[in-house]
């Protein structure tokens, strides 16, 4: 697949991830590079909806590390069960954080962001890393994306045995 994106803008949430999904399992298609995909997913993620700061955080020993993102600069480092992302981690179980000022122990990468979804990367029972994503909007996010960005996982995680 080429790698210009079709972007949909002025339809449903729905609609978008619907139109961006099957993008996305073409542009992975063939590709086996995991970081290579990470970084592809953040973007066209990052394009389709035009989020603040989308990305993602590998599990590396005793910490997630910051991966593949778009958007402003990030955190390096995050302990286990420490804000949004090592909750996620250590809970094994995507968050919802409608307004991030009001998650206890929230790190504050960027002050522009105001909320927040984070999903594990799940692979053979283990936590491999998280897709964290944030808004400068409070309450962006809900089940919707929760049940469209954990097909966007599943489809990433696809490639890694292919």
């Amino acid at each position: 697949m080429a790698e210009d994106l079709t972007i949909t803008r002025n339809t449903s949430k729905e609609a978008q991830y619907q139109s961006i999904i099957p993008q996305i399992e073409a542009l992975l298609y063939g590709e086996t590079d995991f970081v290579a995909n990470m970084a592809n997913v953040a973007a066209a993620l990052k394009e389709q909806f035009n989020w603040f700061w989308v990305g993602f955080y590998l599990v590396k020993q005793d910490e997630l590390v910051l991966g593949p993102f778009q958007g402003p600069v990030a955190c390096t480092r995050i302990r286990k069960g420490k804000g949004v992302c090592g909750s996620s981690w250590a809970q094994a179980e995507t968050i919802i954080v409608p307004d991030v000022e009001e998650f206890p122990g929230h790190i504050a990468c960027a002050s522009a962001s105001k909320s927040e979804i984070v999903l594990p990367l799940i692979v053979d029972g283990e936590v491999i890393g998280v897709l964290d994503v944030d808004s400068e909007v409070l309450d962006k996010f809900d089940n919707t994306d929760q049940l469209y960005l954990e097909q966007v996982i599943s489809v990433l995680l696809n490639n890694l045995s292919k």
